[in-house]
């Protein structure tokens, strides 16, 4: 992969199972890696848990790992969770608005438009989680 076009992570093996292992990985906003982070409270960092298909007899328990991901999938799951929910919302005001005068009842049928978009998301998990395919490498 060329390091232009891929997001990379590094990150520590929490649990092995059969085919796929577990990364625990840090997120950092751009607060998080700013030098004078100190002087302000919009500092963030999450600890988030990728579970990775490979060969899981390649890796150890608490062994640093680098994960990387295509910057394409990750601009895919931008759209997914939140340019298409985004146009979903504005379609749903546009044609409710046009119904009727009620800003009430637009909002609320916009924002209700969102349930099923996030259920259709949550229903489709498995074939979405086949299209975003983490590498992970072992560090030495």
């Amino acid at each position: 992969m060329d390091s232009k076009k891929e997001v990379t992570h590094t990150g520590i093996v929490k649990e092995i199972g059969e085919g796929a292992i577990k990364v625990s990985i840090i997120v950092q906003s751009g607060c998080a890696s700013c030098q004078i982070k100190g002087t302000c409270n919009m500092s963030e960092q999450t600890d988030k848990l990728l579970e990775i298909e490979c060969n899981p007899f390649e890796y150890k328990i608490g062994q640093q790992v680098l994960v990387k991901l295509k910057s394409s999938q990750g601009m895919n799951a931008l759209f997914l969770g939140y340019v298409l929910p985004f146009l979903v919302l504005l379609t749903v005001m546009i044609i409710v608005s046009n119904l009727t005068n009620e800003e009430g009842i637009i909002g609320m049928a916009a924002l209700a438009s969102l349930v099923p978009y996030y259920i259709v998301l949550y229903y489709y998990r498995n074939k979405i989680k086949k299209i975003f395919t983490y590498v992970v490498h072992p560090l030495k």
